[in-house]
């Protein structure tokens, strides 16, 4: 009960649904089907039940918005009913869904969210199992949203109240090491301080899905790439409850909420340190050199990172840093940029190459779209690059044939004089026994 109003989601799932093309399929004439049955019996029903309106989604409604009122009193409760395919079926709250369940999600989604609803049980217990003490400061949140920004804004495109929610227990996570004893006033500073800068806001979990699929993995990178805020729902990844809100209106009342009495803390230092994204995992990669993974804020400057492979590998010469996305190009990294201005927020591979005054960076790039940077003298020989290949586990040099720009390379020319130029890419292709096949 919030300001003497109550708002109630009833989810039907529905047996005669499937599968999430089903649903998308027939949610339209169900939904009527409902409303017409509804008004047909609304005598027989022990309560007054009246369709407001449908709450329509880009293409059909997806659900109906419903006052049902007692016969005996005038209390109104509005309530929304929703249809969802039940994707969960008999699924064990302590263990993660299936991960076929979500690339089903993600190969059927046509716009954000459409099938949140069928992911109903996991939003709740997401919520419904955290600490007493972290619920009631989700209450003070709720209740500043809406005594001082619902009201105030009404019919503007604001957040969600599940949006706050989530952000609360992002920065609980974050700013306490999930301890269920903490300082209310605290915890309530961090949030505002979160939502005045939003624009920085990156949030996702892994509880109910991960980077382990493909599909799934592939997925949440692009997600994380799209303009910020950006707060993925912990069970549908395709919901990113941060897009096309008023953001900027809740910023401005969470500063005038911080400049308040209320707020001000004897020593600020000592409240909770929340930074607007989860620490990246960074795993480096080295020819010649052992793996080695550490975490950084993705809002910190690359040079940062620069400076601390320098020191533990021992370059000595120029280091150049790069990544490649799934199905991308190799990319360099600005030691003046961060790995937030690359869109980076999850596990990232960084490959490192270290080269010295005579030498230009080329990227080598196999059938599977995977490249790979070479240290070389523009004046060296397709002969030496191909030496390199080899002896970095790569093919034989006589199972080596090199293209660029769909051009063959013979092993006399130089790259000087084949005009490939530094960060330039080449193309290798494994040929075996007169045939060319592709390299695995």
């Amino acid at each position: 009960m919030l300001n003497h109003s109550s708002d109630v989601d009833m989810v039907l799932f529905l047996s005669c649904f499937t599968s999430f093309k089903q649903q998308a399929d027939f949610l339209g004439p169900i939904v009527d089907f409902i409303e017409k049955r509804l008004d047909h019996c609304s005598e027989s029903l022990a309560y007054n039940i009246t369709v407001a309106h449908h709450i329509p989604g880009p293409r059909t409604p997806r659900s109906l918005n419903v006052q049902v009122q007692s016969k005996k009193n005038s209390d109104i409760i509005h309530m929304d009913v929703v249809l969802a395919f039940d994707a969960l079926g008999s699924f064990c709250p302590d263990s993660k869904p299936a991960p076929k369940i979500y690339e089903d999600l993600i190969n059927s989604c046509r716009y954000p969210g459409e099938f949140s609803p069928s992911f109903t049980v996991l939003r709740r217990d997401f919520v419904k199992r955290r600490p007493i003490k972290l619920k009631n400061l989700l209450r003070l949140v709720k209740f500043w949203y809406l005594k001082y920004v619902k009201s105030q804004y009404q019919g503007a495109a604001l957040p969600s109240k599940y949006a706050l929610e989530l952000l609360t227990i992002y920065a609980w996570e974050i700013g306490t090491d999930q301890q269920e004893n903490f300082n209310m006033n605290e915890g309530f500073v961090a949030v505002m301080t979160l939502l005045r800068d939003y624009e920085g806001i990156c949030i996702y979990w892994t509880k109910y899905y991960d980077f382990q699929s493909e599909i799934v993995r592939n997925y949440i990178k692009q997600q994380l790439k799209k303009s910020r805020p950006i707060i993925l729902d912990p069970a549908d990844p395709t919901n990113n409850l941060g897009k096309g809100r008023r953001w900027d209106l809740v910023a401005r009342e969470a500063v005038w909420c911080l400049q308040q009495v209320c707020c001000w803390t004897e020593d600020p230092s000592q409240g909770w340190h929340v930074q607007q994204a989860r620490d990246v995992q960074v795993t480096v990669k080295q020819t010649g050199k052992e793996d080695w993974t550490f975490s950084v804020n993705p809002y910190s400057p690359i040079w940062r990172i620069k400076a601390d492979i320098k020191m533990r590998n021992g370059i000595l010469g120029n280091q150049h840093l790069s990544f490649q996305e799934p199905g991308g190009e190799r990319q360099l990294l600005s030691g003046q940029k961060t790995l937030a201005c690359y869109g980076i927020f999850s596990k990232v591979n960084i490959r490192v190459l270290e080269t010295f005054f005579y030498q230009i960076q080329v990227f080598v790039k196999d059938s599977t779209g995977q490249s790979r940077p070479y240290a070389i003298n523009p004046y060296g020989t397709i002969l030496v690059l191909k030496e390199q290949i080899n002896k970095a586990g790569g093919p034989l040099v006589e199972e080596q044939l090199l293209k660029f720009r769909g051009r063959k390379l013979s092993n006399h020319q130089n790259l000087a004089d084949l005009q490939i130029k530094d960060c330039d890419t080449i193309v290798l292709i494994r040929r075996l026994k007169g045939l060319i096949v592709p390299l695995i």
